[in-house]
């Protein structure tokens, strides 16, 4: 291996984002498997250093337990009072009698979610092995344990009655829209 003459700026800031997107360069222009497979290697070992640092300004690479679990505890933060308010019951009421406004909703929900975890930029996130090879693991990790923990949470808590399907999904949408906030927040501000 050839030495080389490397400047190394002390003064600069040094942004792990830049970092990230010179490697995923490096790695589209490497012609065999095991210099891929090098470069993967780099970038998860960058991704382990940028998490020493503190909770703003890592790259936030991958989808794994432990960001599971930091949603569901995001979710449960911002949900617990969705439980026992009973404006939820209201609103759901008023979202299951307008089927156009519920699925409004819903989609305004998971758009709300693409802008938290990957337009407002708190984080770098970087898409790794996309689900089906398009919808993003994390944006999907988010979206299901929040969603599932305002059923499993409203349910439990006799907020919802299954007998009445429409008004308990109304129910669990206007829950699940604070709590996917929560979750997302909880997943990407401590960094992992």
């Amino acid at each position: 291996m050839a030495e080389r003459d490397v400047d190394l700026d002390t003064d600069a800031d040094v942004d792990m984002g830049d970092l990230f997107d010179e490697l995923e360069e490096l790695e589209e222009l490497v012609q065999t498997e095991a210099a891929r497979e090098q470069v993967q290697e780099t970038m998860r070992a960058a991704a382990e250093a940028s998490r020493s640092g503190g909770s703003f300004g890592r790259v936030i690479w991958g989808y794994d337990r432990a960001d599971l679990a930091e949603g569901v505890l995001g979710s449960l933060l911002f949900g617990v009072p969705m439980a026992v308010e009973g404006g939820t019951g209201e609103v759901g009421a008023f979202l299951a009698a307008r089927p156009p406004l519920l699925a409004g909703t819903a989609v305004f929900t998971v758009a709300l979610l693409v802008g938290i975890l990957y337009v407002a930029d708190f984080q770098d996130i970087r898409i790794h092995r996309p689900f089906l090879g398009i919808v993003p693991r994390r944006l999907l990790g988010v979206a299901a344990v929040s969603l599932l923990t305002a059923a499993i949470l409203l349910t439990a808590w006799g907020r919802v009655d299954w007998t009445e399907p429409m008004l308990a999904m109304a129910n669990v949408v206007v829950a699940w829209f604070p709590m996917s906030i929560g979750a997302a927040l909880g997943d990407i501000l401590p960094g992992s």
